[in-house]
């Protein structure tokens, strides 16, 4: 691959007519040339991957089949920004360097004089360094010189409404996405351990950011990152330096801090590689580019998106003057709460202390110890009382079962007559003259024999 830089516009040259610097004769076809030895001319390489380190093309060759490719490209648009405009006073031409929007490549572009009056005219536009345009123009490459530039036949402003369509239209893509959703939004912390700082080269908004924030907490420790904010370079090095930042472990928040500025100065925070690096990024990241009214892509994205870099400082850190403060009145609350406490618990102290009970603790037990004799007086007095009761209800069921026995019975003058057998006789039938029987007495038995037995008279059954 042949990169070729445009040729600088300070010194411009005259249109080469075309062919010229083009390698005529046989080394132009790839014929027999001389190749400079004394061995004769030599066939050189038809193709340039035909070439060899013992045969290879001369330098003219080269810059011919390259002024040839180029000569039969059509015209093309192409947009740039405007680094630098060269025009001399009565001069037909004029001379501009276009930057790439977004790297770091630029080309020479040449247009007649009249041709870019008529469109600044026309359009009332200031073509001044900084300014995006797209131009018309034909690719031309000088052999001799080796460069490569445009001749351009029209020139058209980007305007700032096409910019914001531009932006419009990325913004509505990376909405989709949920790049801007609030749920992505990752708090910031109470007291960073350090802060990265991702700014323009001795830029205002630096000095914004530093001494505001150390004002709030002296000693605050800042990893800063220097960095072009506007230009065709800005993309690049602000997505590094956001990047390098969010890979050390001891930054806790990361600020990107511009100053305010032109639509076209602010496009590089609306570029969309910046923007969704700025997405992937782990450490809450504060988006503190131009003034209030201004938002770009960068600001949607951001975890938090400060009105100013002095508002980014505020942000980051807190007031150490208000902590103290807050801490000396939450120290006094404190106290107060405790002294309250303290003295309702001592005035119910002093209450307690004040009681009867407490000068003579022990007549707590004596009431008590007279109250258990009273219980355990009433209590004998019932026991006894029940006992008295049961032993007489004792008393009587004996009487009677007494009195009920056989026992009694045998002790009032009765006998029990029974059989050898031991069967109770309860009439003469049950037996007979001779029969022996045993008679139980109250005190004693005896045994007797029948000498006779009369037999019961109706009479004496009824």
């Amino acid at each position: 691959m042949v990169h070729v830089t445009g040729q600088s516009p300070s010194q411009p040259s005259p249109q080469p007519s075309p062919g010229a610097g083009r390698v005529s004769g046989p080394d132009a076809g790839g014929g027999p040339g001389n190749s400079g030895s004394p061995d004769g001319p030599r066939e050189l390489a038809p193709r340039a991957n035909l070439t060899t380190a013992e045969n290879p093309w001369p330098l003219r060759l080269l810059s011919s089949k390259i002024d040839q490719y180029v000569a039969r490209m059509s015209q093309v648009w192409v947009e740039g920004q405007v680094i630098q405009l060269n025009r001399r006073p009565g001069a037909g031409m004029a001379f501009l360097t276009l930057r790439d929007t977004d790297a770091d490549i630029s080309m020479s572009v040449s247009i007649y004089a009249r041709v870019l009056d008529a469109v600044l005219a026309r359009t009332g536009a200031e073509l001044g360094e900084g300014a995006r345009v797209v131009v018309r123009a034909k690719p031309t490459f000088w052999a001799k010189r080796g460069s490569l530039q445009l001749q351009a036949d029209d020139i058209r402003p980007v305007g700032v409404g096409d910019l914001l369509a531009r932006i419009e239209q990325l913004r509505r893509i990376l909405a989709a996405e949920g790049l801007f959703d609030a749920e992505r939004k990752r708090p910031l912390p109470f007291l960073p351990r350090k802060v990265g700082l991702v700014c323009g080269r001795q830029a205002k908004a630096k000095d914004d950011v530093l001494v505001n924030a150390r004002l709030r907490w002296p000693g605050l420790p800042f990893e800063v990152r220097e960095v072009a904010v506007q230009g065709a370079r800005a993309v690049g090095e602000v997505t590094r330096a956001i990047q390098e930042l969010d890979t050390d472990a001891q930054i806790d928040v990361i600020v990107v801090a511009r100053g305010g500025g032109a639509v076209e100065d602010l496009l590089p925070f609306s570029d969309e590689g910046l923007v969704r690096a700025a997405a992937a990024c782990r450490t809450p990241l504060v988006s503190a580019i131009g003034h209030e009214t201004d938002c770009p892509l960068l600001d949607l994205v951001a975890d938090y998106r400060a009105s100013t870099p002095t508002d980014a400082a505020r942000r980051i850190v807190p007031d150490l003057a208000q902590e103290t403060v807050g801490l000396d009145s939450a120290r006094e609350r404190l106290r107060s709460v405790l002294a309250s406490r303290l003295d309702a618990e001592q005035a119910a102290l002093d209450q307690l202390r004040a009681r009867p009970v407490m000068a003579d603790p022990t007549s707590i037990v004596r009431d008590r110890v007279i109250e258990l004799g009273q219980a355990r007086d009433r209590m004998r007095r019932a026991v006894e009382h029940r006992l008295s009761l049961a032993a007489a209800d004792l008393r009587a069921d004996r009487a009677r079962l007494t009195a009920l026995s056989p026992q009694g019975v045998l002790d009032r003058g009765y006998t029990i007559l029974r059989t050898p057998g031991g069967k109770v006789i309860t009439s003469a039938e049950d037996v007979k003259k001779g029969d022996l029987i045993e008679g139980v007495l109250a005190h004693g038995r005896l045994v007797a024999q029948v000498v006779g037995a009369t037999k019961p008279r109706p009479a004496d059954i009824d």
